[in-house]
């Protein structure tokens, strides 16, 4: 009878395995076929020469103070315009709430949808303290060891200045568009965009403009970072996750400390009650939507047990998820995320607080709302009763549309990145940071949040962070890349 189970288990195993290995089989790749282009010539020492001069151009923004640093921000406009000469003799351009810029390049066909090429002009800070850290110094713009070093090298001066450059060179060129072109540099994306990439939308909407196509930084190049892949892999962020940040408030009454309230009563112990509620349950995770999608595709690319893995989520779905929580980045895509980030509480060791305060960051996933969200954090604080008060901070936004991947404007920045990147992987993902486009999306059905720049883990660190750099070479890839991009999409 054991021999007979034995030998039943056994077959059950056999099948079990051969399903798995044809359905890891019938996954095909979805990569479509390219053939590179030859790479337009870019004078590598001038365009990094420019850029160094923008980096050198403290443009730090601030949410309270709109004028802050002004004086770079203009400074900015001014070097603009005498290093791109082509560009201001024929493109209008316009300032939107102070600091920002729109600029139009009018197409031959009125009739032709435009299309927009989005950055910023503003910069993070640097951490206090960490001045010291910097192998160059953070506003030095300084070229060595073929980088362009500094803050704002990367995010998002290369971008905004890798699109000025294109233009430049279309312009020279002889190149007009038949559909308008746009571009449009906010001078507050670091701190919402509510005073420039908001309000330039809003001025396209009162003339009535509809954007065929939008494109803001974004996702990567990643080089070694995705598991599974050998191969450099572009990621086309199609849509963004919402933001929403919750106040929550524990009253209690305040007295001495040599007296302490019951166990969990006093403002503190409530606020440590709900935070660790919040914490512990968060909203619920799963592979599906974009981060399906980004699997589905990336699956007939990977290597070993992940290629069978995501190739068979019918039966190890459980598995791949629990995998894909345990990381933060993956985790982030999966689910609306909860961040406890700040917790405010006493003010003298011998007395009981009356009051606590904290404040939670929500990243919204697309399909869920604010609303949903309010509710989830109400019902976590509802045990403390009438002693909690819930409010949402302003800025508070959902996420943004799904871009649709079966649509011909997402198969030209697939088709544009393999002929500029050859050796790379395209799929769909999802943005898990805020950028300008989110301001889009009533003017656009097609935006995408996609830099044409390779990175690698070490890389991502640089982000925001201490010595931040870009190099010359992916800095030249990247022109080249906006280049071939408005020839394919604005036409001739």
């Amino acid at each position: 009878m054991i021999k007979k189970l034995a030998a039943v288990l056994l077959v059950c195993l056999l099948l079990l395995a051969c399903v798995l290995a044809l359905n890891t089989w019938r996954k095909t790749s979805r990569q479509i076929n390219v053939d590179p282009i030859m790479p337009v010539a870019v004078d590598e020492d001038a365009v990094a020469a420019r850029l160094s001069a923008a980096v050198k151009l403290p443009t730090i923004s601030s949410r309270t103070e709109p004028l802050l640093n002004a004086e770079h921000f203009k400074a900015l406009h001014q070097l603009l315009k005498a290093k791109f000469p082509k560009v201001h003799a024929t493109l209008k351009r316009e300032h939107v709430g102070d600091l920002s810029l729109l600029y139009t390049w009018e197409g031959t066909d009125p009739k032709a949808a435009p299309i927009l090429l989005l950055a910023h002009q503003d910069v993070v800070p640097v951490a206090p303290g960490t001045d010291t850290d910097w192998k160059e110094t953070p506003f030095s713009g300084a070229i060595q060891d073929g980088f362009v070093w500094g803050r704002g090298s990367w995010d998002d001066k290369g971008n905004l200045m890798a699109k000025m450059e294109a233009v430049e060179a279309l312009i020279a060129k002889g190149y007009k568009p038949q559909r308008t072109v746009y571009l449009a540099y906010g001078a507050d994306e670091e701190v919402s965009g509510l005073r420039g990439a908001a309000q330039i939308a809003a001025t396209l909407k009162a003339r009535g403009v509809h954007l065929d196509f939008v494109i803001d930084e974004g996702l990567l190049i990643l080089q070694g970072v995705m598991p599974g892949i050998a191969k450099p892999t572009a990621l086309i962020g199609v849509a963004e996750k919402g933001f929403l940040t919750v106040q929550l408030t524990s009253n209690a009454t305040p007295g001495h400390s040599s007296m302490p309230t019951a166990h969990g009563t006093g403002a503190i112990g409530m606020m440590a009650t709900a935070l660790k509620r919040l914490d512990d349950d968060q909203l619920p995770a799963g592979i599906r939507g974009v981060a399906g999608e980004m699997f589905e595709t990336l699956a007939p690319e990977m290597n070993g047990f992940s290629r069978v893995a995501l190739s068979n989520l019918w039966l190890l779905r459980p598995l791949v998820q629990k995998q894909l929580e345990a990381a933060a980045s993956t985790n982030a895509m999966l689910r609306t995320t909860t961040a406890l980030t700040i917790v405010n509480a006493g003010n003298k060791e011998n007395v009981l607080p009356g009051k606590a305060e904290a404040t939670v960051n929500f990243r919204l996933l697309p399909g869920d709302t604010v609303d949903q969200v309010m509710n989830h954090v109400r019902e976590k604080v509802a045990p403390q009763g009438d002693h909690f008060e819930v409010k949402a901070l302003p800025g508070a936004v959902n996420a943004s549309k799904v871009a649709p991947t079966d649509s011909a404007q997402y198969r030209t920045l697939n088709t544009t990145i393999r002929e500029i990147f050859p050796d790379v992987l395209v799929a769909p993902g999802l943005m898990i940071a805020a950028t300008d486009s989110i301001h889009y999306g009533e003017i656009s059905d097609h935006i995408f949040k996609f830099s044409p720049v390779r990175a690698d883990a070490e890389d991502l660190k640089r982000f925001h962070g201490t010595n931040e750099r870009l190099k010359i070479s992916n800095y030249a890839d990247a022109i080249r890349f906006y280049q071939r991009l408005v020839e394919q999409l604005a036409g001739h």
